[in-house]
């Protein structure tokens, strides 16, 4: 029984880290696209 109960919060530990593994890195990929766009948003508009 509390082998059981063992495995079931581990899966639950495991679970909640991938979500915020998951949450962490499409934000750190939303930040990476935004300073691309605006760091390249800067340069092009000297080419004008």
């Amino acid at each position: 029984m509390m082998e059981e109960e063992k495995k079931s919060s581990l899966i639950a530990w495991v679970k909640r880290l991938g979500f915020a593994g998951f949450l962490f890195f499409l934000v750190k990929g939303l930040v990476w696209l935004a300073v691309f766009f605006f760091t390249g948003n800067e340069i092009f508009k000297s080419c004008n």
